[in-house]
């Protein structure tokens, strides 16, 4: 399964549409989206993982090291996931503590 990415602004903020597995061979995809967003000058971003199918450890790096990238310039990067096995990872870890997450995009926003 391959990693697809895309982007767009709404509300004053990015939303990043992630859809497939982030593992260790597509998160740098995911990782380059959201370095490339904040260099750009993109601080306030919304990641919707809902057609996300495997999340692993790799994949929950490159969103907590988004996270430290735009609060360097106090902007906020959020997520959107209803998945109960995604949530069950980010709660096992702790990271429901970290990073706001959302039921849809409009409530991110």
């Amino acid at each position: 399964m391959d990693l697809s990415l895309t982007t767009r602004p709404e509300g004053g903020r990015t939303v990043v549409e992630v859809g497939g597995e982030i593992d260790v061979y597509t998160a740098p995809k995911l990782r380059e989206t959201i370095v490339s967003l904040v260099d750009a000058g993109q601080y306030d971003l919304v990641v919707d993982l809902e057609r996300v199918e495997f999340l692993d450890s790799t994949g929950l790096g490159v969103l907590v090291g988004g996270l430290k990238r735009v609060r360097t310039h106090d902007g906020s990067l959020s997520l959107v996931c209803t998945q109960e096995r995604l949530l069950k990872i980010f709660r096992i870890t702790g990271l429901t503590k970290v990073f706001e997450i959302h039921p849809d995009v409009a409530s991110a926003i």
